[in-house]
């Protein structure tokens, strides 16, 4: 008898582990897309030519080159809320977001918008990016 429990213990036991790594399975292939959190460092009082820059012509740009915006923030609390834009894109997948930034970076009207933008000096002191993947709890998959 107690032969017999323990293959069924071992039984349930793989049948459970089974259906968790299928289900582990299921939601990375349900979430191809990879989404890369971007923090703006600006030159001090620059921010709002950086947030007129997103506003008015990069947002845009980003679309034409696959680049989905999920959000744009900025800070409640100084000293970051006087120089600091955070935002989140999707990208197809992470080659693609490479491809992306490089079609961005090629573009002739973001050069002419950068260029223009900056004619009072530069904006932006530092970038910091990362790329994610959704958990399979988040509410973004």
């Amino acid at each position: 008898m107690n032969t017999t429990f323990r293959l069924v213990a071992l039984a349930a036991f793989s049948f459970a582990a089974g259906s968790l790594l299928t289900r582990q399975m299921e939601v990375r292939a349900a979430s191809p897309h990879v989404y890369e959190l971007r923090v703006y460092h600006t030159l001090p009082g620059r921010l709002p030519a950086l947030q007129t820059r997103f506003r008015d012509h990069t947002i845009e740009i980003f679309k034409r080159h696959h680049m989905t915006s999920v959000g744009y923030w900025t800070p409640q609390d100084s000293p970051q809320k006087d120089n600091t834009l955070i935002y989140i894109l999707e990208h197809e997948s992470r080659d693609a977001a490479r491809k992306n930034w490089a079609a961005f970076a090629a573009d002739p009207e973001w050069q002419a918008v950068a260029k223009a933008s900056e004619v009072d000096g530069k904006i932006v002191e530092k970038v910091d990016s990362t790329y994610m993947d959704p958990t399979d709890y988040s509410q973004i998959k």
